[in-house]
Order: C-alpha cells, then structure tokens, then sequence
C-alpha cells in the first residue's frame, strides 16, 4: 500500500460535510435473531427460538449508510411503497442519520429482505418484493426530489437493484442534471439490467456485473487479474462506453482492477486478513471512493481508499460498515505489517 495513515487521516477529516446523493431501490434489511433448540416435528427443519430483531437499511440505503459511517451527510432517494415498511425504514434512516427522500407510491411494495440468524448462521432468508415500472406522474414528482436534492449535493451516486426506482428516464435526468451542475456521478450497475449512462466520474461494477454490461461472455477468472484477457477487454470496454474517468472492476477477496483515461489497467490486492462476507463491500468501496474523490483524493489515493474501507467490511460478519477511525488504523496496521 502506497498510501500513508496520515494522508488517510487527512481525507477521512475531509469527508465531513461532504454530502452525497445516493438514487435507487431503498430496501429494508430485518435480521432476526435466535437459537435452535429443535427440530420441528411438523418438517424437518429448526425451529428458531427468537431472541431479538434488527432492521438495518439496504439496498441504496447500505450506500446511504456507508456514506454516514465514513463521516459523509448522506441522502438517499428512491420509491417506496405507503405500507408499514416504508415507515420502518423511514426511522431506520432517522436513526442513522442518513436524509431521505423516499416518494410513496400507491400499488408498490416497499422491497424487505428478512433474515433469519442462529447460532451466527443463517437460516433462511424471506424477500418481499414486487417490481414494478414507474408512470409519468410518479416521475414528475420523483423528479421534483431528485432536482432540489442535487442544488445541495457535491456528487450523486445511481445504484442499480433492479426493482423499479431506476428507470433509464430517471437515470437520463439524473445524469443531465448533474452534467448540468458539474457534479461527479456514480454507477454501480446491475447483472443482467442493462440502463445507458455515459459521462461518469466512477463506475464500480463486480467481475460479473462488467461482463454483463460489455455483453462479453462470462470466463474462470485468471490467478492474476492483469492476465485475465477477457476481464481486461470488459474493462476498457466499459470505460470507453459509459465514457467513465474511473473504472474499478469489485473481484472480492481479489481486491480490485483500476482502469483510467490513461495507462494500463492496475491491480490493487484485497487489504484484508480474512474474507468473512463480501456482502455489501461493492456499496463501500462506492461510498468511499466517492467521497475521497470530492474531498481531493488523486485517482490513485482514491482507488487505495476504496480497498483499505473494502477490506474493513469483508473482515465482518454480515453487511457491515466501515467508520473513519477503523479506516485510519487499518492503515496503520498494514504499514506497520509492510515495515
């Protein structure tokens, strides 16, 4: 790792005040948690004895989260449903401190991911959820949102779930607008939804999501990513494509490929002593990296920021989060391993 703790330090201190726009599928994240005891005489299956519940934001929401945790002002837009669950992950937001500009829609659910947990094992999880397509009055007014949001923003990001709220109307508008305001814009795609973007300052697609979208058939990945001759075509392809100032290609416990404007494609292994979940690492890597990029980071301290908050998270149980103090001494820590 090139970049030095105090330089870190000095980025995490300046992503505070900086505010974030983050556009797409909120979703609500309930995790219940019990033991097993037995195995219920009507299937076989345990039976969860019930201990407590958490609900955690997801979907955009997580980016909205990361963002806040890193030290970010953090608003997150996207449609929801007028049910109980919008109200939940309306105090979930409050509660996290993430602003929010959620539009209710009569006839669409509000998308909840339950998980059920024992013995730090999952044991199931339960999706409601129902996509659905986004009409001309519902826009109008999402719009409206969208537009106040982005007079007080310093960047937007679009995060593409796949259920509804990212429409490639919204995405056109969103992106026109920020050209319009000289805003830096994001996009961390969805496998197998294909939406037209161009004029990015950064796109964070996974290995899959980067073949998808350059409609390159999938291949084993290589031992060495800078080898991988069928990843580094997607890369290019893309960054040519969505016309993108930075690219970085999310390969898990494989740390991440960087493709710029300019030079050859560059590898930065994962800064992590042992993969736990990978769950949520693509939403921090692209919170993070936003934030360093509005808050000065060259291309390279930006991309060395977004693997050091990476491999914070993948060393946790579950959808994590990476605050700035872990960031600082997780710098710390791999110097003092390099000395």
């Amino acid at each position: 790792m090139d970049l030095a703790p105090d330089r870190v330090r000095e980025m995490v201190t300046a992503f505070r005040g900086r505010r974030v726009l983050a556009v797409g599928d909120p979703m609500l994240d309930r995790f219940v948690y019990g033991s097993v005891e037995r195995i219920s005489p009507e299937a076989p299956v345990p039976v969860v004895r019930v201990r407590e519940e958490h609900d955690m934001p997801g979907g955009v929401g997580n980016v909205g989260a990361n963002i806040a945790s890193l030290g970010g002002d953090a608003v997150v837009a996207g449609l929801v449903g007028c049910d109980a669950a919008a109200r939940d992950l309306r105090e979930v937001f409050r509660r996290w401190d993430i602003a929010d500009e959620l539009l209710g829609l009569e006839g669409v659910s509000t998308a909840v991911k339950s998980r059920v947990v024992a013995e730090r094992q999952q044991v199931v999880r339960v999706d409601r959820e129902r996509p659905f397509e986004l009409d001309r009055a519902g826009f109008e007014r999402f719009c409206e949102r969208l537009r106040f949001e982005m007079d007080r923003v310093s960047a937007v990001i679009l995060e593409d779930y796949g259920k509804g709220t990212l429409g490639q109307d919204v995405v056109d508008f969103v992106l026109r607008e920020a050209s319009e305001r000289g805003l830096p814009a994001g996009y961390d795609p969805r496998e197998g939804h294909s939406l037209r973007v161009e004029g990015l300052a950064l796109a964070t697609p996974n290995r899959a999501e980067a073949f998808s979208a350059a409609a390159i058939p999938w291949s084993p990945p290589a031992e060495n990513p800078l080898e991988d001759g069928p990843l580094c075509a997607a890369g290019e392809k893309l960054r040519e494509q969505w016309r993108t100032d930075q690219l970085f290609v999310t390969l898990g416990p494989g740390g991440m490929l960087v493709f710029a404007r300019e030079g050859a494609p560059r590898h930065i292994p994962t800064m992590v002593r042992e993969v736990f979940d990978v769950s949520g690492a693509g939403d921090t890597v692209m919170a993070a990296a936003m934030l360093a990029m509005i808050s000065g980071a060259t291309p390279e301290e930006t991309a060395e920021i977004a693997n050091l908050a990476a491999g914070v998270v993948v060393g946790k149980i579950g959808t994590a989060r990476c605050g700035p103090e872990e960031l600082v001494e997780y710098a710390r820590s791999w110097q003092r391993e390099q000395a």
